[in-house]
């Protein structure tokens, strides 16, 4: 049985780098412009927005936990005058920013609240 002509010699070639040239412009318009990722981006992006949605949901409980708490006043002054840069460890080291079930604060939860405080007057 013989091939047909597109399957020999110079047409085989063409067809080959044809097919090669169509793959790649394919993998890079859907990576590049077409919403294509990995698996592994896939995770992280969800673990992003996971993390995103805690510090969002746990914040404003941090914040009520600081202000029902003893001296809260006196707190929330003592509070602003800590340099921006530690008020995240003293809310953790306060334990506002530790909730039931876990034995550590959330630093990216401590980091929120500290915001929402330095907010309120």
């Amino acid at each position: 049985m013989q091939l047909p002509k597109i399957f020999q010699g110079e047409s085989l070639t063409r067809l080959l780098q044809g097919a090669f040239a169509g793959f790649l412009a394919t993998v890079v318009i859907g990576f590049g412009w077409g919403g294509w990722m990995l698996g592994s981006t896939a995770k992280k992006m969800a673990d992003q927005s996971t993390s995103s949605a805690i510090v969002a949901a746990l914040a404003p409980i941090c914040v009520d936990k600081f202000q029902h708490a003893t001296e809260a006043k006196a707190t929330l002054a003592q509070l602003k005058l800590i340099d921006s840069w530690k008020r995240d460890s003293f809310i953790e080291n306060g334990g506002w920013a530790t909730f039931p079930g876990t034995e550590s604060p959330n630093n990216n939860v401590a980091e929120a609240c500290a915001k929402m405080l330095n907010e309120l007057k």
